[in-house]
């Protein structure tokens, strides 16, 4: 098969000029013939994959991406073969595949023609072919009821050193032995096929042995004469022939005919005289592949009936072989094509046997029953287009070895372009002439291709032709549009697409699409990702930046700034702001604890909240021991303040009242609640007292106590 070509490969840097180029170069390869596609750009960029070009604004309706497909012609039922024409239509690096049936009929006629090695070795088997041979034509009426046998013998060339040419051996080979003998041959035909199986029963019993001096026989000079002497045999042109070879020896070769000094190729053909073959002494012996061939041409299914020993010399033959007590009809499929289209095709038979067995690469059945269908699985590939670029058709035939029907198939080749109606395909765009003939009519032209306040013709990445871009075409990628001012590479890039896939590159600048914005088209202009379920853009804590929030605190975090751990977690964090204020008797505290307090801080006369009596002042005991521990949170490191503030002091959320432990046994309250716009205080501390100190304190606001508001910023 041909290493064929991914997506990626129809757009590489390689140029492409024309469409049947850029089909040439694999399936996945589509042409765009729209006239406005990408203005400007160069030819090659109509070649890509069509998902690819359909990205970049192709049409698809205005692509030549010419389809692989399989059309099958309806079979008669009587077919021992179907289907009986095929046509594929495929392009270079495409394959298709197609389901070819065989059966062989109950009733169809076959023919048998025994051709029996009758050289001295053979006696033995000579001996059982007499019963065994009549047996088996008998065996051969539950494959048809239509069913006819011929005989015909040999043994080898009558000349030397094959044979004994001494005068007294040449009529009697045998006469060492006493024993008459008939003299060598190289093939006699004795019986023309005929149904009267009585007849093969008479010229079997008179036949007699023969001898030779060596050892192989003279099978495949025998075989080839009995094949192609279509007449003489009488093979019937609608039967299906079978020629049963029985010999105890392997064959001579072609070159081995040198020995005897017999140098001619042979040609071929019959050469039958009075049902003896006359050129025996005169031409080499067949090769394989050249019996192999008439075996086809005549469909012919050849068995070999041979013992253990010369098994192996047939083995391949390109027949089959069998000993002579086990014969069977296997089912195999020969593909051939014109051999000037043999590189350019390549064809694979995958096979599934009665039984249910399945044979990838393999093209044979065995122990196949009459009545029963063998399936063949035939796929063909294309691996290139003509020289000429012609686009026709390649004709191949695939036939069941012994059948004498086959299958057509029409192999159409896409290596052209019909694009359109009109049929431009807008090949070779850099070339043209627009017939300018002076210089005038080529400054307009020149201006044509300038773009709206540019001077620059092209955009200095292309040449204007007729009045109109032609872009270069550069290494980094493709350049592109009306001035060439789009390109493919000079962008960021973002998720590994150029602008993030949501935009054009102008000039090594992204233009987004609507909605989208930045440097890479990676931000939504929206800022609906930012807001919560309430509708607050960033919970009132941030601002959308990109699609995404960016908290105004750096102990904020989440998507939406709505985590802060440290945020409102203790009351205690403003414990040393109230303690100035309170310090200065919330009078002074304003300018003089700037430092002290972050947030801003105002006096108020009530803070809205739970009333301080019900669940937020604690026993006395409690607030003692709330008081000594302030003391050594604030001499522990940070996270011990937290972890210890959880325990000391009542976690207040959004409009709940904390509470201040004095130096003096006073718990002051203050509460947590929302800022309204900037300027506006944080921080609310209380004028009116509490009732949650002890009478009697010496603090200045002791006895009067301390409500304070801390407004969330």
């Amino acid at each position: 098969r041909s290493p064929f070509m991914s997506e990626d490969h129809c757009a590489s840097s390689a140029l492409v000029s024309t469409c049947p180029e850029c089909l040439s170069r694999g399936p996945a390869c589509a042409w765009c013939y729209q006239e406005d596609f990408l203005d400007g750009a160069h030819a090659s960029q109509r070649c890509d994959s069509a998902a690819n070009l359909l990205r970049k604004g192709c049409s698809e309706n205005m692509m030549a991406n010419p389809q692989v497909r399989v059309e099958v012609n309806a079979t008669l039922s009587s077919s021992q073969v179907a289907p009986r024409d095929v046509s594929l239509h495929l392009r270079p690096g495409a394959e298709s595949s197609f389901v070819v049936e065989v059966q062989q009929l109950e009733r169809y006629p076959v023919d048998l023609y025994y051709l029996v090695d009758v050289s001295a070795s053979m006696q033995d088997n000579l001996d059982r072919l007499k019963s065994v041979g009549v047996a088996l034509s008998h065996s051969m009426r539950e494959y048809s009821s239509d069913f006819r046998v011929g005989f015909g013998s040999f043994v080898d060339k009558p000349v030397s050193p094959y044979i004994n040419v001494h005068p007294s051996k040449i009529q009697n080979p045998c006469s060492d032995y006493e024993v008459q003998c008939r003299p060598a041959h190289g093939f006699i035909h004795v019986l023309r096929v005929t149904e009267n199986v009585t007849e093969l029963t008479r010229v079997i019993d008179q036949q007699r042995i023969s001898g030779n001096m060596d050892t192989p026989e003279g099978t495949f000079d025998a075989m080839l004469q009995a094949v192609v002497c279509q007449k003489d045999i009488g093979w019937r042109p609608e039967a299906k022939h079978l020629l049963l070879v029985m010999t105890d020896q392997p064959s001579h070769l072609a070159l081995d005919s040198k020995l005897a000094g017999i140098v001619v190729p042979h040609d071929g053909k019959c050469h039958l005289e009075g049902n003896t073959y006359v050129q025996t002494a005169n031409m080499e012996h067949p090769t394989i592949g050249q019996l192999a061939e008439k075996l086809l041409e005549n469909n012919i299914y050849s068995i070999f009936a041979v013992d253990q020993l010369s098994h192996w010399s047939y083995t391949h033959t390109h027949t089959h072989t069998h000993t002579l007590t086990h014969i069977y009809l296997p089912f195999r499929v020969c593909v051939t094509m014109d051999s000037a289209h043999v590189q350019r095709f390549w064809v694979n038979v995958a096979t599934v046997c009665p039984d249910g067995s399945s044979r990838a690469g393999s093209s044979r059945c065995s122990n196949v029953q009459p009545g029963q269908t063998v399936f063949f699985n035939v796929t063909v590939g294309m691996t290139s287009c003509p020289a000429d670029d012609v686009d026709e058709d390649v004709l191949l035939t695939v036939q069941p070895v012994g059948f004498n029907e086959s299958v057509a198939v029409r192999v159409k080749q896409t290596c052209g372009c019909d694009c359109g109606l009109a049929g431009r395909c807008h090949d070779n765009g850099e070339s043209g002439s627009c017939g300018a003939a002076d210089e005038e009519a080529r400054l307009a032209g020149h201006r044509q291709c300038q773009a709206e306040g540019s001077g620059t013709v092209c955009s200095g990445r292309g040449s204007c032709v007729c009045g109109m871009c032609v872009c270069h075409h550069g290494n980094l990628g493709a350049v592109y549009g009306k001035f060439c001012e789009l390109d493919d590479f000079s962008c960021p890039y973002q998720d590994g697409l150029l602008c993030g896939g949501r935009g054009q590159c102008v000039l090594g600048e992204c233009r987004c699409q609507t909605g989208w914005t930045g440097e890479s088209c990676g931000c939504p202009i929206s800022a609906e990702t930012c807001r919560s379920n309430d509708g607050i853009l960033c919970s009132g804590h941030g601002r959308c930046v990109c699609g995404s929030c960016v908290c105004d605190e750096p102990q904020r975090s989440g998507r939406l700034c709505d985590k802060c751990p440290t945020c409102y977690s203790s009351c205690q964090t403003h414990w040393m702001c109230v303690n100035c204020h309170l310090s200065y008797g919330l009078g002074q505290g304003s300018s003089k604890c700037n430092r002290t307090c972050s947030p801003l801080v105002d006096y108020v006369d009530d803070i809205t909240g739970r009333p301080p009596d019900q669940s937020y002042i604690q026993d006395e005991n409690r607030h003692l021991f709330l008081f000594f521990l302030n003391f050594l949170l604030w001499l522990c490191v940070c996270v011990c303040v937290c972890v210890c503030s959880m325990l000391l002091v009542q976690v207040g959320g959004a409009d709940e009242p904390c509470l201040y432990p004095s130096t003096h046994r006073c718990h002051y309250r203050f509460q947590m609640g929302r800022s309204q716009g900037k300027g506006v205080p944080q921080l609310l501390i209380s004028r009116h007292p509490g009732d949650s100190c002890r009478t009697g304190s010496s603090h200045p606001l002791c006895g009067r106590g301390l409500l304070f508001n801390l407004q969330r910023g």
